[in-house]
């Protein structure tokens, strides 16, 4: 049974079950919830991490919070860490555009989370928002760049 109090978001109908999305918001709130008491957030609780993480599901509508993607809601709950042993990148990179959490800010406490792809929160890992923009903009300009001279490889 699916509670009340996470109500499922509408936008979810026909992409994951109320079921599914209920057990992968507990499991992402008691894992995010662990790892930061473990970094010293001794009052972080998976019932405050459930209610905030919700609430970022809710605020996303489904997509990606920094490139507006629609993720593959339909694939939360389904990693397999024997097969990710076998297969190992590829598997994971089968995964990328999974939903998961971004624990946002610098502060542990604020409880303050993004949804996004497993691909773009590997490729943010622990850069602020401004500094994976800014990081972003650098590839953008070296790609650029490399384009310039492979079309004109005399400068």
């Amino acid at each position: 049974m699916v509670s009340k109090k996470y109500l499922f978001p509408e936008f979810l109908n026909g992409r994951c079950t109320p079921e599914d999305y209920k057990k992968w918001l507990n499991g992402r709130a008691i894992s995010h919830a662990r790892r930061d008491r473990k970094r010293g957030h001794t009052g972080a609780r998976r019932e405050t991490y459930m209610i905030a993480i919700h609430a970022a599901v809710l605020r996303s509508r489904g997509l990606d919070d920094y490139t507006g993607e629609d993720l593959a809601w339909g694939s939360i709950n389904s990693y397999d860490n024997a097969e990710s042993k076998e297969g190992r990148r590829l598997y994971k990179k089968s995964f990328g555009n999974m939903p998961t959490v971004d624990h946002f800010g610098d502060d542990l406490t604020a409880g303050e989370f993004r949804i996004c792809s497993w691909r773009t929160n590997d490729c943010k890992n622990d850069l602020s928002e401004e500094e994976l923009v800014e990081f972003c903009r650098a590839i953008l300009a070296h790609d650029k760049k490399k384009a310039r001279l492979k079309l004109n490889p005399s400068t």
